[in-house]
């Protein structure tokens, strides 16, 4: 008899739920969350930097936008970030547009986008960025151009995929002034306000820009010297001789001199890297203009005539802050890298993003032989990502990417030599030395691929012997071949390595030298491996299976009919098989004959799993909370944290869960965290 737990009906080939009614059933009225105490946030540093503002006569004090719906504030001019406040409850808007409003510095505007979506809208602060409310007036329209007009403060445009909006109140209200379902003004990606009257509006499209000389009345078209169809990224207007504009478009860089009825395109700029997102000038010399492209940065020293890249080409600059009061100090905001700092005018750069993590975590490990090395792997962060090691439980972090040639990293595991493997979008890399290096000085480790599959086949075939033709079977080699597949899984714990992917199962007896296996069951896309001695146990999302024999032989298990999708499964110490899905945490004791749901759970949507042995405690949690749990396999007890962000993976270092939020990089239990306790 179970008690907290419905029991699962052992029947043959699939097993069924039958509810049994209990007299410790979970009182969801009685649960009370524990005093919120802040997890922090430890890196890697670096990620998706979108957009700067200062405040107006204090340039130390910089905003900064982000792609994970999080503000960043820095009050040292970009040397130290620490996190702001987050605008809404989401995890996907993009932060592209933040306004200091030159009125009062106190009032700040932030406008977002969703990624993958039509959606946004405009938020403000009233008390320099502390709390945040959203306008109304914009709400749900995905705003990709923000600017308040130079000449009069309580005037501010919005560019959005509808059209261009404007508000006489400092946002409070807002009206569309380009012609409601037009075929041309839409999917307005810049604006810029004449800095001396406001009616002056430029808008740049997906498709060519577009003026008006009355505050949106009229419109015409400003294409005249354009390549046709040009995306605009960015125009900005000479605050001295307003004549002169500059705009970027995927097609290059263009300047009129003529207040935009004819462009020419500026030369210099070499046409991979014509996708120019941003182009700003510098204050104290107008002939100075940075362009950030998605090949590097670009800087003209002459007006526009010429252009030298002043980074490599793969940084992909996202926008460049210039401070007013020391133009040699530059920031650029990039894809991936973060935040880059220059002190001499963009000749060199050197990352800038203390406090600053934006990355998406999705493999953790804990070094088995020192629990203060932690490795994280990453994934959308190509050159600048892979995996990373800490030596000091997430103080600092060094980046450990040579070898992995910018390949996104889904799992990590160590062997009990030390050896760590990561399993990538395209098979398997190990690093021999679990030593990683230690940020002194030692040469970076490099990964090596660990990719061949060297199968053994039965063949049928027929011969010749003694003069008769006679079927025969045979055991062969087949050609060597590459695991190319993503790897979503690994277990080195005991002498045969095991990988789950998109491709299948595959052992290795020989620490990754060469790896046997493939599709199992006719599937492949197996997200999740763990072993107990010679007991295997694989799961995709919609099925298990398990190996007695170290994984030569696969054969499916029963599972519970209510399950929708698997996520992990694990082994804890006594043999108890334990699964994570969108049903929430089961667990069985015989291999599937009995399956056991843990349905007391506040949430059901497991995306992550984990059986830490020296705890003899299996953690779980959920990409749709940010709550962990730590259960006891024998008396099913849990205790539980709240976080404050939404977890993804949650290990163990020493006595402190480690874990990793969607999109904020690795998180550390504070010290004394105060976890709560429920009994079975």
């Amino acid at each position: 008899m179970c008690c907290s737990l419905f029991c699962l009906d052992p029947r043959p080939r699939t097993a069924k739920i039958a509810p049994l009614l209990c007299a410790l059933l979970f009182a969801w009225m009685a649960f009370r969350l524990p005093a919120e105490t802040p997890w922090s946030t430890v890196g890697p540093a670096g990620g998706d930097a979108r957009a700067f503002a200062a405040e107006p006569g204090q340039p130390d004090h910089i905003y900064l936008g982000t792609t994970s719906s999080w503000i960043y504030e820095s009050t040292d001019g970009g040397a130290s970030w620490q996190r702001l406040a987050k605008l809404d409850g989401s995890e996907d808007l993009v932060v592209d547009n933040i306004v200091v409003d030159s009125s009062s510095s106190a009032i700040v505007y932030a406008a977002a986008w969703k990624l993958g979506d039509s959606g946004g809208g405009l938020w403000v602060s009233r008390d320099g960025g502390g709390s945040w409310e959203e306008l109304k007036g914009l709400h749900g329209q995905s705003i990709r151009a923000f600017v308040q007009a130079p000449s009069n403060p309580r005037i501010f445009y919005a560019g959005t995929l509808q059209g261009v909006f404007r508000s006489d109140d400092s946002g409070a209200t807002w009206k569309q002034i380009s012609p409601p379902g037009s075929g041309e003004i839409h999917e307005v990606e810049s604006l810029a306000v004449d800095p001396r009257d406001p009616q002056i509006v430029y808008a740049g499209t997906w498709h060519l820009p577009w003026k008006t000389l009355d505050g949106g009345a009229h419109w015409h078209s400003i294409k005249k010297g354009l390549i046709v169809d040009s995306d605009i990224f960015s125009i900005i207007i000479d605050p001295v001789h307003p004549r002169e504009v500059f705009l970027s478009a995927c097609s290059g860089i263009y300047k009129s001199e003529s207040a935009g009825e004819l462009f020419h395109k500026i030369q210099g700029i070499p046409n991979e890297a014509r996708r120019t997102r941003v182009i700003v000038q510098d204050p104290g010399n107008r002939k100075i203009v940075y362009a950030g492209t998605t090949e590097g940065l670009y800087k003209t020293l002459d007006g526009g005539r010429t252009f030298r890249r002043m980074t490599g080409a793969d940084v992909v600059v996202n926008d460049v802050y210039i401070d007013p009061r020391d133009t040699q100090h530059v920031l650029l905001a990039t894809d991936r890298g973060g935040v880059l700092s220059s002190a001499n005018a963009a000749a060199s750069f050197a990352a800038s993003n203390t406090g600053f993590s934006e990355r998406k975590v999705e493999a953790l490990l804990v070094d088995r032989h020192d629990s203060s090395r932690l490795y994280a792997g990453v994934v959308n962060d190509k050159e600048y990502g892979g995996a990373f090691v800490s030596n000091n439980g997430g103080a600092a972090w060094d980046h450990i990417g040579d070898g992995l040639d910018g390949l996104d990293v889904y799992a990590l595991a160590q062997a009990p030599d030390g050896t760590i493997v990561a399993g990538t979008s395209q098979g398997v890399y190990a690093l021999q030395d679990g030593s990683a290096g230690g940020g002194n000085g030692d040469p970076s480790p490099v990964w090596t691929r660990r990719n061949t599959i060297a199968n053994t086949i039965v063949k049928a075939a027929v011969e010749t012997l003694h003069g008769k033709r006679i079927d025969i079977e045979k055991r062969v080699k087949e050609k060597p071949h590459q695991l190319d597949g993503r790897v979503s899984g690994l277990d080195l714990s005991g002498d045969v390595w095991i990988a789950a992917g998109a491709d299948g199962l595959f052992t290795s007896r020989d620490k990754g030298a060469t790896w046997q296996g493939g599709p199992v069951m006719g599937a492949g896309d197996y997200l999740s491996v763990t072993a107990h001695g010679q007991v295997f146990a694989a799961a995709r999302p919609n099925g298990v299976v398990r190996s007695r024999d170290g994984g030569q032989s696969w054969y499916p298990m029963q599972i519970p009919l209510m399950l929708t999708r698997i996520h992990r499964v694990a082994f804890s110490t006594d043999g108890t098989l334990w699964l994570g899905a969108r049903e929430g945490v089961f667990f069985t004791r015989d291999l599937g004959k009995t399956w056991q749901w843990i349905q007391r759970l506040p949430f059901r949507d497991i995306d992550d799993l984990w059986y830490d042995a020296e705890l003899n405690k299996v953690l779980v949690s959920s990409r749709a909370s940010d709550q962990i749990f730590s259960i006891d396999p024998k008396t099913l007890d849990w205790k539980w944290w709240q976080t404050g962000y939404d977890i993804a993976l949650i290990r163990v270092s020493g006595q402190r869960i480690v874990a990793a939020s969607l999109y904020d990089g690795v998180l550390l239990e504070p010290l004394a965290a105060g976890a709560e306790t429920s009994k079975r």
